[in-house]
């Protein structure tokens, strides 16, 4: 029998231990759910009024990145002026942030002191044997590495570690989904995701069980609809609990397929989702002007530096990677950092409306080349609160 997950919205609390998000005793709540059912009796349970959304399982990937290598002997640590954090008078102190990827080597110096929660979703166990969990945790609340800055929230001092991805970078929609619940019920309030859905990967995995190409593409492409139904359900959900005062910023890559100037691939699963801040990346020109990177997909909400970017190594020390998977931890920084304003000016509550908001009200434009035009990079350039 195949797997379905189902988003199956309740009126209480959730018992026979299954995860369930509570904001607040009248808050809305719902729990994930897998059953091994037929196609049929999952349209039967679709008609649920009680549930959200119903999907088959697909893969998920990191969203690899491109030209990893070590770190130079004088480290550039570009991005954190462009983005303005080496002069914001906020550093994150106080929010709690969750990186769903491939864990975290929670040894490394820039983590120091830093209460760092794991759980793992994959059944690898806790821990970073791949190295881009790390390198993204280290962007984004990292401290100093041997007196190189590479953090950009350095004052987070909670950090929820969610392994969505096994050791060779590989998962499913499932562990992503139950990764995203779990954070949001231990009170996350910026969520990064460096990942994307694996839609070739689907059609090549169900050709390699014996299926026609063509029936394979086609149940690849119902279950990448479904999936896509499934987060947007998730999402519109969460941004229910916000009357409850129980919200986060959530933030995804928007993918590395694009090939410039040949051509653009547009953002995919789960940064194309309803409500998430998708992300392309920045990198320099021969001059230090800022263009998009030539692999960052379209249809990006905001862009940020992605190319060389510096941060933490697994076993100790830094080294450089490209992509948007670099891209999107740095607005994961600075959502923190815009969290911090908002609660510290005491005109208003933080939300995860209102930390995006700012995000995309202060984005520069005018420090990207005007050759690249809001399909590009969204609302423009990332900056910090001063």
């Amino acid at each position: 029998m195949p797997e379905f997950i189902v988003l199956k919205k309740i009126g209480g609390h959730s018992s026979d231990g299954l995860e369930s998000v509570e904001a607040g005793a009248n808050a809305p709540k719902h729990q994930i759910e897998v059953h091994d059912i037929g196609a049929e009796e999952a349209r039967d349970i679709a008609q649920d009024a009680d549930v959200a959304a119903i999907a088959r399982p697909m893969p998920v990937t990191l969203i690899r990145p491109f030209d990893v290598g070590a770190a130079p002997a004088s480290a550039d640590v570009w991005g954190l002026s462009v983005v303005r954090a080496d002069t914001s008078a906020f550093s994150g102190d106080g929010v709690v942030v969750a990186v769903l990827d491939t864990g975290i080597d929670r040894s490394h110096p820039a983590f120091t002191g830093v209460n760092i929660v794991e759980k793992d979703f994959t059944g690898s166990g806790d821990g970073d044997r791949h190295g881009h969990g790390t390198h993204c945790a280290g962007t984004i609340f990292g401290r100093d590495v041997g007196g190189t800055r590479i953090g950009i929230a350095r004052g987070v001092k909670k950090a929820l570690i969610g392994k969505v991805l096994n050791d060779t970078g590989g998962g499913t929609s499932e562990m992503m989904f139950r990764g995203l619940q779990w954070a949001l019920d231990q009170g996350a309030q910026v969520i990064s995701m460096s990942l994307g859905f694996d839609f070739p990967g689907a059609a090549k995995r169900m050709i390699a069980a014996g299926l026609p190409e063509e029936a394979a593409v086609s149940n690849a492409l119902e279950s990448y609809r479904s999936n896509l139904r499934f987060f947007d359900a998730l999402m519109q959900l969460v941004k229910a609990r916000g009357a409850f005062g129980d919200t986060a910023v959530v933030v995804a890559a928007s993918g590395n397929e694009s090939n410039r100037p040949k051509f653009t691939v547009a953002a995919s699963l789960p940064a194309a989702a309803s409500d998430v801040v998708s992300v392309a990346a920045l990198g320099r020109d021969n001059d230090g002007k800022l263009k998009i990177a030539d692999f960052s997909n379209t249809m990006a909400r905001i862009a940020a530096p992605g190319v060389d970017i510096v941060s933490a190594k697994v076993g100790g020390g830094l080294q450089s990677m490209s992509g948007t998977s670099m891209a999107c931890p740095h607005v994961a920084g600075v959502a923190a950092l815009w969290w911090e304003a908002l609660k510290k000016s005491g005109a208003v509550k933080p939300t995860a409306d209102l930390v995006v908001a700012k995000m995309m009200a202060s984005a520069m434009t005018e420090t990207v080349l005007p050759a690249f035009g809001p399909n590009d990079r969204g609302t423009g350039s990332v900056t910090s609160p001063q």
